[in-house]
């Protein structure tokens, strides 16, 4: 602990954002570059060094938190980088993705702001690129053994990196023709900029690790016939089924999935498309869904030129302040939170007649009205009360040229064939059965991720990845020196 006193005596600093008008001129990052450093050692010192660390079991990684605060505190940038990487293959990911429930368990929470955890995460990623201290960690021996690791998103990565460093050799298919899963196409440029992707990658590629890209399994190569080829398979395809939204003109033209639309404005980005034959450019948007996903929509059509985004949320807006009650300390609360996109949609107006920033809050959709060329024109709602019903004399017509549905995942797409093929049993939710050790119901074969716990954040994802490689590391060899922070059946802290 460099500064017993830190908590007390310093303020919480976030990384600052650059201004709204400037950043939605382009697609970076929407922090100020080099902005960081100068403030982290100090909010690093705010780390209370507490004997019960309860950001580690908020955390399903089990970061050394306070260790590397302290070093960080110390400017013990090489010592801070080991410690962080021992518990986390991608915290450069984590650092600019994850919500941080750890801030949310982080005992300073309690009567304070919590400490920037996830800022000094990130700092310490991108310190170690910088200087050199995330070298590529080939193995000293192979074990003769092979393994196949169908998706290449956080879960796929981390059990691929972790099972090469233990001396398997491991071929990742990806079905799409760039690696990434949906933090490639999925995660807008001004969340993540995807260099920090392809230099984990190209680590990734130096240890040993092979990728085979535009390879779907149970479509271009057989699931049956990959398993025989290799001594395990993992399947860490991640939940990639939408939810629909099956009310009154659905059918017409103008409303799409999320992921059908973020991914345009993604290949925009990588050089594949002038435009996005999607984009907002000019257009009434309205956002159905107020997650995540619906944020990175808004974001990303604030920078096509929207005419207007509104964003719908079937739940009452939530207060400022944790609920004691419903949420005590250290569950992640559900607060009122302004992301950069909300800030964005708040400063510049984009939702004249949303309730805070671009959304409206209790809002569920009854149906859609189109033109006569069969083309999205109006969106219906109604207010809705605490258990979803509605209210009366509260419907409300928005203009809607284009409605972007981000209602979450239901569990792994069956599409491409793999989970029929290989027979494998699935629970009532749509997500692949598996055992206490990660194993489905098809031998040597193991599930991971979001294909199998469901959708959830990309901390979980890591740690998932981590937990799986041990589990197949010990099915390969009898046992395993491989971490595994976290079991199948295991949960967020909630009351």
């Amino acid at each position: 602990m460099a500064d017993p006193k830190g908590f007390m005596t310093t303020p919480r600093r976030d990384w600052p954002r650059r201004p709204v008008e400037e950043r939605v001129r382009d697609w970076d990052e929407v922090y100020v570059p080099g902005a960081l450093l100068p403030i982290i050692t100090k909010q690093a010192d705010r780390c209370m060094d507490c004997g019960i660390p309860f950001c580690h079991d908020a955390c399903p990684l089990g970061n050394l938190i306070p260790e590397w605060n302290d070093l960080v505190s110390r400017d013990d940038w090489r010592a801070a980088a080991d410690r962080l990487h021992a518990t986390n293959n991608f915290p450069e990911f984590t650092g600019r993705l994850c919500p941080a429930p750890c801030e949310a368990g982080c005992v300073l929470a309690i009567n304070q702001p919590a400490v920037t955890i996830k800022n000094v995460e990130v700092a310490i990623a991108d310190k170690a690129w910088e200087l050199g201290f995330a070298p590529p960690r080939p193995p000293d021996r192979l074990s003769g053994r092979t393994v196949a690791v169908i998706g290449s998103g956080p879960t796929g990565l981390a059990a691929a990196q972790q099972l090469t460093r233990a001396g398997h050799t491991v071929a990742v298919y990806e079905k799409d023709d760039r690696l990434g899963g949906l933090m490639r196409y999925g995660i807008p440029e001004f969340k993540m900029e995807k260099r920090h992707l392809d230099r984990r990658l190209e680590q990734m590629r130096a240890e040993g690790t092979k990728f085979r890209t535009s390879t779907a399994v149970g479509r271009d190569v057989g699931a049956t016939e990959l398993r025989a080829r290799y001594d395990a398979v993992v399947i860490a395809t991640g939940a990639t089924a939408w939810r629909e939204l099956p009310v009154q003109g659905r059918e017409l033209a103008g409303i799409e999935q999320a992921m059908e639309y973020l991914p345009l404005s993604n290949r925009v980005r990588e050089g594949d498309l002038e435009s996005s034959p999607m984009s907002a450019a000019g257009k009434h948007v309205v956002i159905v869904g107020g997650g995540d996903t619906g944020a990175d929509c808004l974001g990303t059509a604030v920078r096509e030129g929207a005419a207007s985004v509104t964003q719908l949320d079937i739940y009452a807006q939530p207060g400022a302040d944790r609920d004691e009650d419903a949420e005590p300390w250290p569950t992640y609360p559900k607060i009122y939170r302004l992301s950069a996109a909300h800030e964005e949609a708040r400063d510049l107006e984009t939702a004249p007649a949303a309730d805070a920033d671009a959304r409206l809050f209790a809002a569920s959709t009854l149906r859609f009205s189109g033109d006569e060329s069969g083309h999205v024109r109006s969106l219906h709602l109604v207010e809705v009360d605490a258990r979803r019903q509605p209210v009366d004399g509260t419907g409300r017509t928005l203009p809607a040229d284009l409605v972007l549905l981000a209602l979450g995942f239901s569990g792994p797409d069956r599409g491409d064939g793999l989970i029929d093929q290989l027979e494998l049993a699935m629970e009532p939710r749509g997500t692949i059965t598996r055992d206490a050790g990660f194993a489905t119901s098809a031998f040597g074969v193991f599930a991971a991720g979001d294909a199998a716990r469901g959708q959830s954040l990309i901390v979980w994802a890591i740690a998932e990845g981590r937990a799986v490689a041990a589990a197949v590391d010990r099915y390969l060899t009898g046992s395993s020196r491989l971490p595994a922070p976290i079991g199948p059946y295991d949960r967020p802290m909630t009351v």
